[in-house]
């Protein structure tokens, strides 16, 4: 038998279920309170009519802080979805052998910012044509990806998509490699994650996007 600290990860690989970690079923004990909203509830109950959309960009720290500040987003939580490991920690999606990617939940206020609002933000924060990358980060858990919420949400970022995909092809990049599909679950990370640039202003952010402008 093989074990599975004895398998060679290929990070820039997506692992198999049965090579997948196994995870825990308790989930990661969170603050009541967004760390820069102070006194809003991290995950509610939240008193607007809001919405939930889930975005993976590469490291999640900068990704976060691009969307609180964004008027009319009313939390942020970072974590892990899109792979197998129920409940894992950074140090296992790290290792290549959860599947996961890093994400970030957004909750919005839809009377004062779109989710149209969100995706373009999205596509022109960092260069979803990497693959298994973004920048100087590698592996599997930096992919480019769109989780949606509603059927509404899966059909505006096919959309979207293909109207970036096209204004990237007049620029001279390749092809889009972002993974578009419905939610799956979201596994929050660590505490010390949460809003991480807000607690520590002169960390790394790795946001950086191709300067090409998305049409939506």
């Amino acid at each position: 038998m093989v074990l599975r600290s004895e398998i060679l990860v290929n990070k820039n690989v997506l692992p198999t279920k049965e090579q997948a970690l196994p995870g825990r079923e308790t989930p990661m004990v969170l603050p009541e309170n967004h760390f820069v909203f102070k006194d809003t509830p991290l995950l509610g109950p939240f008193f607007n009519d809001v919405e939930f959309a889930i975005f993976g960009l590469g490291c999640f720290w900068g990704a976060e802080r691009r969307f609180w500040q964004r008027e009319g987003v009313v939390s942020t939580v970072v974590g892990y979805a899109g792979g197998f490991t129920p409940n894992p920690t950074y140090e296992e999606v790290c290792s290549g052998l959860t599947g996961h990617a890093e994400v970030v939940l957004v909750v919005y206020d839809k009377d004062k910012v779109s989710y149209d609002d969100l995706l373009k933000m999205f596509w022109e924060l960092h260069n979803p044509t990497q693959g298994m990358r973004q920048g100087n980060d590698i592996g599997t858990q930096y992919r480019s990806t769109i989780y949606c919420t509603t059927p509404e949400q899966l059909e505006k970022a096919q959309a979207s998509k293909q109207a970036f995909q096209a204004e990237l092809n007049k620029a001279g990049f390749g092809e889009i490699t972002t993974e578009v599909d419905q939610a799956p679950t979201v596994y929050f990370a660590e505490t010390y994650h949460q809003q991480y640039l807000a607690k520590n202003p002169e960390g790394y952010c790795g946001i950086g996007g191709t300067g090409v402008t998305c049409p939506i």
